[in-house]
């Protein structure tokens, strides 16, 4: 019988740590949930709001006059409200830095 009390204490004991480390997954999880947005949720909202061009309109205008580099994809600056499309010719990275607004080629870096 002592035994089996032993064996329910040293089980408690362990239980109570398990849950403290849930407990403080669920606040970590909350705790994220109330961080800023990442960049495809900033793109989003602003296209959402009118302030921005949907990235596809985007890529419409842009990819045809990149003379059949090959796209491979775009990242998004909230703070400059710009697209940076990447393209790749000859093995090399092609950066191009677009307007978000208006869809005007701000920079190409080679």
């Amino acid at each position: 019988m002592k035994r089996i009390l032993a064996s329910l204490a040293a089980v408690a004991m362990l239980a109570g740590p398990i849950a403290a480390a849930s407990d403080l997954s669920a606040q970590q999880r909350l705790q994220r949930s109330q961080q800023p947005r990442g960049e495809q949720d900033s793109a989003r909202e602003q296209m959402q709001a009118g302030r921005n061009m949907p990235i596809r309109e985007i890529e419409r205008r842009i990819i045809p006059r990149m003379d059949g580099d090959e796209y491979i994809g775009f990242e998004y600056d909230p703070a400059a409200h710009a697209y940076r499309l990447k393209f790749i010719r000859e093995g090399r990275v092609i950066w191009v830095d677009v307007d978000a607004r208006t869809a005007r080629v701000l920079r190409v870096s080679r």
